[in-house]
Formats: structure tokens, sequence, C-alpha cells
């Protein structure tokens, strides 16, 4: 049996928003728009700030790191509902 808390998509998505722009390496127009969840964890989306060829920018990676800190840190404690 699971301890977490269940919690809606939007929910989620606004405490998500907070903790990215109070984060040391938050970059100006960093979002989570969407998330999901698989296999108990959860999987945050947003804008990856992709070139306009559609390949990788300095901002790519930090985008991607914020994302994987939200799933291992908020799995732990939340699921949706």
């Amino acid at each position: 049996m699971t301890n977490k808390k269940k919690i809606s998509e939007f929910d989620i998505l606004m405490i998500a928003n907070q903790i990215i722009q109070e984060h040391e390496n938050y970059l100006e127009g960093m979002r989570a728009t969407r998330v999901e969840e698989r296999d108990e964890v959860l999987i945050f989306k947003g804008d990856y700030f992709l070139s306009e060829q559609g390949l990788p920018t300095e901002k790519t990676t930090a985008v991607f790191n914020m994302f994987k800190y939200l799933a291992h840190h908020m799995s732990k404690e939340f699921t949706l509902s």
C-alpha cells in the first residue's frame, strides 16, 4: 500500500512550476506544461528550447535536468488522481 498523496494534474503542475521558479537553476521560460505517470514515476514535459532545426541547445540540458529533478523528488510524495 502506498502512502502517496493523490493529486490532480493541474495541482501537481502548479506545485512543480513553483519549485522550478524557486530553483537555483531556473531559466526564464522554463515551465512544466504536462505531466503523466508511468510505473509510479511522474514524467514532466514542456518546452525543451530546441533550435530552429530541432536540435538541442544549451538550455535543453537544463530543462531535462529540472524535469528529472521533479520526477525524482515529487514521485516519492504524489500520484496522479
